[in-house]
């Protein structure tokens, strides 16, 4: 089913539509109050208590005539507050009963979105259309809609449906759409420039060679920003093999090349005054008899050595070269998305991307947009004082220190040395997949730090 939210939201002129009763328990008591007698006689059947949660469908003047209760006890700026509804109800056409939706556009979209790719017709309901008399916010809430659901589509596809060539894909995709250039560097070709990128996806199969997927767009007068998002389609963890159990779900190991390419189509369908360079570096962390090695001495873009001491802590390494690139055109702004360790997750669980920067009044704005857009965020540290946990006794750094100490901030203190003194930057170590469903958010792929890296954007770039 092609995923279509501009259907889904509507500008209320009047049309009929079914009310939709969202109550905040606080004024349980006075909203009760107020209703006729077979409102009241409706509930006390139904055995409600105004406990968030709580829902019931109401009767009307007619026997077809219904509307919906539900009582939520999310703020009125929340994505998620009538999301339940928008992925329950019947098709048809609602409206709220008081106020206007406003943020709660953006989860009732999403709560009709559905991954099913893999999936036979399962008796595909129609559209649930909600009303708002805020018609200027539909088009925003349209392309969030479609940049978080573009996210949970690539995360959520196979590994074999979603490789290498398959994410240039997606970018080629995006410049057709916004009029963008694409460079794309492949294969052997990147041993000299990019020896990194190479190292680590030299041993996949035909087809599924490495590459640097690079994206240009807007005019070169304006700021220049780097958006890098780690394209690693699939990680067996090299020779330094994952259990079986860790391998699972590295399908989703790409998670940061989809927030990447949703955000550069934010930027580009906005036409927001910036300089885009966006940059995939698009490999396969495979095994072969041609694979990179424990105790390789790598070389980079930027000319550092590196000793590999862990085949699978293979994202930075991409990585490196990718913001080396990104730093030769100067850019005004570095952001970048990774699904980069398991040791922020083990911090701050699934629902928190770690977030590190080398500029305060940058974080700052950072937390700030995640919590007006309901996107949160975790500022983690660039602790100086592990900065000598890389060191190495006969390379530059090593990649993966010893020990296990702070394994998200010595990812990102790796990751800061590729990036050029005085040059803002952000790492967001994303895990862009949901263990488990909310309303709105299904079990699987998802968007995390997407929205927030977009109202920071808006707010530093005005258009």
């Amino acid at each position: 089913m092609i995923f279509n939210p501009a259907a889904l939201l509507q500008p209320d002129r009047g049309q009929p539509a079914r009310l939709i009763h969202v109550v905040h328990p606080d004024q349980w008591e006075s909203w009760l109050k107020a209703q006729p007698p077979r409102i009241r006689t409706t509930v006390a059947a139904h055995r409600l208590t105004g406990k968030a949660g709580n829902r019931a469908v109401l009767p009307g003047d007619g026997p077809d005539d219904w509307a919906m209760l539900l009582v939520c006890n999310e703020s009125l700026d929340s994505p998620w507050r009538i999301a339940s509804l928008g992925e329950q109800l019947p098709e048809g056409t609602y409206r709220l009963a008081e106020g206007e939706p406003g943020a709660a556009m953006l989860g009732w979209a999403l709560a009709q979105h559905k991954f099913d790719r893999y999936r036979g017709d399962e008796g595909v309901t129609g559209a649930r259309v909600l009303l708002t008399g805020e018609p200027a916010r539909i088009e925003e809430t349209v392309r969030l809609a479609q940049a978080v659901a573009s996210v949970r589509d690539l995360v959520n596809t196979a590994a074999a449906d979603l490789g290498p060539a398959e994410l240039e894909g997606e970018a080629e995709a995006l410049a057709k759409t916004h009029g963008a250039s694409v460079t794309v560097t492949k294969g052997d070709a990147l041993i000299k420039g990019y020896p990194m990128i190479h190292a680590v996806g030299q041993a996949a199969a035909k087809g599924r060679e490495p590459r640097l997927i690079e994206l240009e767009w807007g005019n070169p007068a304006h700021p220049r920003i780097a958006i890098i998002g780690k394209g690693v389609c699939f990680d067996s963890g090299g020779l330094d093999i994952k259990p079986s159990s860790g391998m699972r779900l590295m399908k989703k190991d790409m998670g940061g090349a989809a927030h990447a390419l949703a955000l550069a189509g934010l930027v580009m369908a906005a036409r927001l005054p910036v300089r885009l360079h966006l940059l995939i570096p698009a490999v396969e962390n495979s095994i072969a008899g041609n694979a990179f090695r424990p105790g390789d001495v790598l070389r980079t873009r930027k000319g550092l050595t590196v000793e590999n001491t862990n085949t699978d802590a293979e994202g930075r390494l991409v990585l490196g070269d990718a913001i080396t690139r990104a730093a030769e055109e100067a850019p005004a702004l570095i952001l970048d998305f990774a699904t980069l360790t398991g040791a922020a997750r083990v911090a701050l669980g699934p629902d928190l991307p770690a977030t590190f920067a080398n500029d305060d009044a940058l974080a700052e704005a950072l937390l700030a947009a995640g919590t007006t857009v309901s996107d949160p965020l975790w500022r983690m540290p660039l602790w100086d004082g592990y900065d000598d946990m890389l060191s190495s006794d006969i390379a530059d750094m090593v990649n993966a220190p010893d020990g296990g100490f702070a394994g998200a901030v010595t990812a990102a203190l790796f990751l800061r040395r590729f990036v050029p003194e005085g040059t803002p930057w952000a790492h967001f170590d994303t895990f862009a997949w949901r263990p488990s469903a909310k309303p709105g958010r299904p079990k699987g792929g998802e968007a995390l730090g997407l929205r927030a890296a977009w109202a920071m954007l808006k707010a530093r770039y005005p258009g």
